[in-house]
């Protein structure tokens, strides 16, 4: 297996990385660090291809020290990152110690959630989305609880009083005939759309610049189903694609194939092949205008074509495009969000932020911001804005 294109300078990389000499910056991108402690052709096969799987982005604009935290604290600390890893290190962060004591109280979890625990990537029998809807049917059972669907948040800003404070939040509902703005006030707000959605609607928004300079790439997906089910060639997850793959073998731009039938077992009922074909990311920065559903279609069956040998014409094709749907923390992301820190704390507390702008762009980092803020909330931590952890003195530790 090593011997495979994409596994080019691997071997010697590592051997040779306990000898490089430790550079500390406050901040530089994944491709360069890479390829300072590593070699360049790590960088541009497997990694970009794994960036490529996780955040659509480029590996020569993402931070090293936001996306592989762990890689920048162990040369700093320690110098040989390959001795850190072998020795299993790992980060330990001051806002997590609380929920890893509570973890430690709870009783043994099922052999379902061990699992679930035990896995790098998980799905539900219906999809993600799954989870949306079981929340949602959960909240919609509490008296205090009120979800508007198609409700856009045109402004917020802090009204004072001589003895209160409220949030002021104007909002526009599709549903309603007059669709005049709405203004109610709230004791506090916590904001989960994107962070340079929520800089344009802030009153007043100067000094929450940064929040607006964390950029986000467009995706589509395009999911295919063949009734054959062996019209695969090989079998496994999928597959991603490298920076380095030349532009003949990739002229639509594609980030990676999944191979759902394999990825996700015991999903379907009907007998077939899924594959899941994702195209655009950071490729498609530069483009005014992104293909049209039958575009889409087409540029997925040439790259199966392509890759895999397929000819087939599927049996139905669902094509997805997802605007601005990963943000992208590029190099600067945690001094960008330390000053966020600051900026929110005009607000008193009563602004706060979770979601996939901050610490995180995956599920359980999301789920995990939106825990942290609402304990911080309920313990009456009255200057939390949900961005500590970057605040001066709440980094990480390494440790076992």
């Amino acid at each position: 297996m090593l011997r495979e294109p994409v596994f080019k300078g691997l071997v010697p990389a590592l051997l040779l990385e306990p000898t490089k000499d430790k550079v500390v910056l406050e901040d530089e991108s994944i491709g360069s660090f890479i390829s300072r402690r590593f070699r360049p052709e790590l960088a541009d096969n497997i990694v970009s291809a794994l960036i490529h799987g996780i955040y659509a982005g480029d590996i020569y604009q993402l931070s090293i020290r936001s996306i592989f935290p762990l890689l920048y604290h162990a040369e700093r600390e320690r110098d040989c990152i390959a001795v850190a890893l072998l020795e299993g290190l790992k980060l330990r962060w001051p806002h997590d110690a609380p929920l890893e004591a509570e973890w430690a109280k709870l009783p043994p979890v099922s052999e379902e959630l061990q699992a679930i625990r035990d896995s790098s990537v998980f799905t539900f029998r219906r999809g993600i989305g799954q989870l949306a809807e079981r929340l949602e049917t959960e909240l919609r059972k509490l008296p205090n609880v009120d979800i508007r669907l198609e409700t856009t948040v045109g402004q917020l800003d802090l009204e004072r009083t001589d003895d209160s404070e409220k949030m002021g939040l104007v909002s526009r509902s599709s549903h309603e005939s007059s669709k005049q703005p709405t203004k109610e006030l709230f004791t506090h707000v916590i904001s989960t759309i994107s962070s340079k959605a929520l800089y344009s609607a802030m009153d007043p928004a100067s000094a929450m610049f940064m929040l607006a300079r964390t950029p986000a790439v467009t995706v589509m997906v395009v999911n295919l189903y063949f009734s054959n089910p062996s019209v695969l060639p090989v079998r496994g997850f999928g597959y991603l694609l490298p920076r380095s793959l030349p532009f003949e073998q990739n002229p639509e731009r594609a980030l990676g194939v999944v191979f759902d039938s394999d990825a996700s077992i015991g999903q379907d009922e009907i007998p077939g092949t899924k594959v899941t074909v994702m195209l655009g990311g950071h490729w498609w920065d530069d483009w005014q205008a992104y293909p049209d559903e039958e575009m889409g279609a087409s540029m997925a069956k040439d790259i199966l074509k392509r890759h895999l040998g397929i000819s087939e014409e599927p049996r139905a094709v669902r094509v997805g495009l997802q605007k601005e749907c990963i943000p992208q923390y590029v190099v600067g992301h945690h001094r960008r969000m330390a000053h966020g820190h600051e900026a929110l704390k005009f607000f008193n507390g009563r602004l706060r932020v979770a979601g996939s702008s901050y610490t995180g762009v995956g599920l359980n980092d999301c789920v995990r911001s939106a825990r942290n803020v609402i304990t911080s909330l309920v313990e009456g931590r009255n200057q939390d804005t949900g961005l500590e952890s970057f605040a001066e003195g709440n980094g990480p530790t390494l440790g076992k």
